[in-house]
C-alpha cells in the first residue's frame, strides 16, 4: 500500500501494489484563510500600527483624552488626517508682529529701567506680568542700547588702534637708544658708509639704486636685508638711507656694524643734505608749524567727528588719514629725489613697511614710455578694500577746484614701490605743481584733500605714470587680515601699509612672518631688546 499526499496538501491518494486493491483518492476541503493572505495581513498591520501609535500619543498629549465623545475625536483628528492644522499659533505670530510695528514708532519712556540680560528680562516677566506690548517695548529698548554700546566699543577699538599704530613700541625705541649710544662710544659704529674707494658707486648709474627714507632702524633694517637676499646681482645694489637727525646716529651705527655686502650702503640725515633748505622747501615747513595742522594730526579725534552719522569703516579711514607721519618732512622727500641726487638717471623708492621677494633688478630695464612714476595702479584687483582706490576716494569733489580739475572715476596708483626715472623728471614741473597745490589746500582750511603724500602727488604726477604690472607690488597686508597668501607668495614686493605694522603688536600673526623671516634676531642689540617678544 502506498500513500501519496499532494503538495498543496488538498489530495490524498491511497493505491494498493496487489491486484485486490484499487488506489483511492481523497480531496482536503481548502482552508478558510490562506497562508498567502494571512501574511499579507499581517505584513500590513506591521506598517500601520507604529503610525496608529504615534497618531494615539499626539491625540493623548493635546488633550484628546478628554473628548467624551467620538464626534470630539473626529473634529481634532480629522484635520490632521486632511492635513490641515489649527491657525491659532499663526495668528498669534501675526498679533505680534502687529505690536512690534506699533512699538517701533513709539517713543521709548524716559527712566525706562532695561535688564542687563535676557535671563533677568525673562526673570522681570514673570514677577511683573508683563503684557506682549510692554515686553516688546522693552526688548527693542535692550536691543538698541545694546547696539550703540558694540557702536560706541567699536570706535573706541579704533582709536586704540590708532594710538597703538602711531607709537614707537618699547623695543624699536630701546634698540634706537642703544645704537645711538653705541655710536658715540664705539669707533667702528661711526666708520665711513660707504668705504672711500667706493665713494664713486652712490653716483654711478650702472648700478641699481634704491632710495628708503625712514627713521625705523628696524624696518630699514629689513628692507635693505630682503633687497639684498632676494637680488640675483646683489653686488649691483645700492642704498640711499635717509633719515631724521636724531636717528641718524643710531640708523648708521646699524649698517656700520651690519654689514650687507656685497650691496653698498650709505646713511644721510635730512640736514646733510645742502638743497633741502627753507627756500626750497617752505611749504613743507608751513605744513610743520601750521598750528591748525599739527591740532589736526596730534588733537582730539573723537572731537566734531559726528559718530552717530558714520560707520566705523569710514572712521578708520579718516584716522588713518591723520596719522602724524604725514606732516614728517621724511615723508615728502620723495618729490625731491631730482634734487637730492642730481647725477643720478633711474632710482627705486621704497616706504619702510615693504619687504621684497623677488629680484628687482628688471625694473630697471622696464618701458616707462617717456613718463616719470612707474607704479602700480590700485583700481584694479580682487581685494575691493584695497584695489578700488580711485580719485573720489582721496579728493572733495564738492570743492570748485578739485572738480574743475580732477575726474573722480580716474584711476588712482600707489606709492611704496616707484621706478622713477630722474632724467624725465628734471624736465617737467611736478614739484612746482605738487607745491601750489599743497598751498591751495593750506589756503581752504584742508577743505580738497585731508594731508597726506598720496594726494597731492596724484594730481602733480598727473600724466606722468606708467602702469606697471600689479605682481611687482602687493598691497594691504596692514589693513586687513584676510589678505590670499597664495598672491602674498607670489608679489615681488609685499607692502604692510596700513595701521597693522609687522613690528607692532596689533599687526597680523599669520602675516608677520613674511616680515620677521629677515630680522637678525641673532644680533645683541635686537636680542637684548626683546623685539617681537
Amino acid at each position: 500500500m502506498q500513500l501519496h499526499i499532494s503538495p498543496s496538501m488538498r489530495s490524498l491518494t491511497i493505491s494498493s501494489s496487489n491486484e485486490f486493491f484499487d488506489s483511492m483518492k481523497i480531496k482536503v476541503a481548502p482552508p478558510l484563510i490562506s497562508y498567502r493572505t494571512l501574511f499579507h495581513t499581517i505584513l500590513i498591520l506591521a506598517f500601520l500600527l507604529p503610525f496608529v501609535f504615534i497618531l494615539t500619543a499626539l491625540v493623548t498629549l493635546e488633550g484628546v483624552n478628554k473628548c467624551s465623545s467620538i464626534d470630539c475625536l473626529g473634529r481634532r483628528l480629522g484635520p490632521r488626517l486632511l492635513g490641515r492644522v489649527d491657525d491659532s499659533e499663526q495668528r498669534l505670530v501675526r498679533d505680534f508682529y502687529k505690536i512690534l510695528n506699533e512699538v517701533s514708532t513709539q517713543d521709548i519712556p524716559d527712566g525706562l529701567k532695561l535688564p542687563n540680560s535676557f535671563r533677568q528680562l525673562v526673570s522681570d516677566m514673570k514677577n511683573n506680568h508683563y503684557d506682549a506690548k510692554t515686553f516688546s517695548l522693552i526688548l527693542r529698548a535692550m536691543i538698541e542700547k545694546f547696539e550703540r554700546d558694540m557702536r560706541e566699543s567699536k570706535f573706541a577699538e579704533l582709536m586704540n588702534k590708532h594710538f597703538a599704530a602711531s607709537s614707537i613700541p618699547k623695543g624699536i625705541h630701546c634698540l634706537s637708544l642703544r645704537l645711538t649710544d653705541e655710536y658715540s662710544s664705539n669707533a667702528h659704529a661711526r666708520r665711513q658708509l660707504p668705504s672711500p674707494e667706493r665713494l664713486p658707486v652712490l653716483s654711478d648709474n650702472a648700478y641699481h639704486h634704491f632710495v628708503l627714507a625712514t627713521d625705523n632702524i628696524l624696518a630699514a633694517s629689513v628692507v635693505v636685508s630682503s633687497a639684498v637676499q632676494s637680488s640675483s646681482k646683489p653686488e649691483k645694489i645700492v642704498f640711499h638711507v635717509i633719515t631724521d637727525k636724531k636717528t641718524y646716529a643710531g640708523m648708521h651705527s646699524w649698517f656700520a656694524l651690519n654689514s650687507v655686502a656685497p650691496a653698498i650702503v650709505e646713511v644721510k640725515s635730512v640736514h646733510q643734505f645742502d638743497w633741502l633748505t627753507r627756500e626750497n622747501v617752505p611749504v613743507l615747513e608751513a605744513v610743520e608749524s601750521h598750528h591748525g595742522i599739527r591740532n589736526y594730526y596730534h588733537g582730539n579725534h573723537i572731537a566734531g567727528a559726528n559718530l552717530s552719522e558714520t560707520t566705523p569703516r569710514k572712521f578708520a579711514s579718516k584716522l588713518q588719514s591723520r596719522s602724524p607721519k604725514y606732516i614728517s618732512l621724511l615723508n615728502h622727500l620723495r618729490i625731491y629725489l631730482p634734487e637730492l641726487f642730481p647725477n643720478l638717471d633711474k632710482v627705486v623708492f621704497l616706504d619702510d613697511d615693504i619687504v621684497i621677494q623677488r629680484d628687482l633688478s628688471p625694473l630697471w630695464d622696464i618701458d616707462l614710455h617717456g613718463k616719470v612714476n612707474g607704479a602700480v595702479e590700485t583700481c584694479r584687483g580682487e581685494d575691493e578694500w584695497v584695489m578700488s582706490k580711485r580719485l573720489r576716494n582721496y579728493f572733495n569733489f564738492s570743492h570748485p577746484l578739485i572738480a574743475k580739475h580732477l575726474d573722480p572715476e580716474e584711476c588712482a596708483w600707489a606709492y611704496g614701490m616707484n621706478i622713477f626715472d630722474l632724467r624725465t623728471w628734471r624736465k617737467t614741473d611736478i614739484r612746482e605743481t605738487y607745491h601750489s597745490w599743497l598751498k591751495a589746500n593750506l589756503k581752504s582750511n584742508l577743505t580738497m584733500w585731508k594731508l597726506g603724500t598720496l594726494p597731492p602727488a596724484l594730481i602733480a604726477f598727473k600724466g606722468h605714470v606708467q602702469a606697471i604690472d600689479s605682481s611687482w607690488h602687493m598691497l594691504g597686508l596692514g589693513y586687513q587680515s584676510n589678505t590670499n597668501i597664495e598672491n602674498v607668495k607670489k608679489a615681488a614686493v609685499i607692502h604692510y601699509n596700513g595701521q597693522s605694522k609687522p613690528w607692532l603688536e596689533i599687526g597680523f600673526e599669520h602675516l608677520r612672518p613674511f616680515w620677521t623671516k629677515y630680522v637678525n634676531y641673532s644680533n645683541d642689540f635686537i636680542r637684548n631688546c626683546h623685539i617681537l617678544e
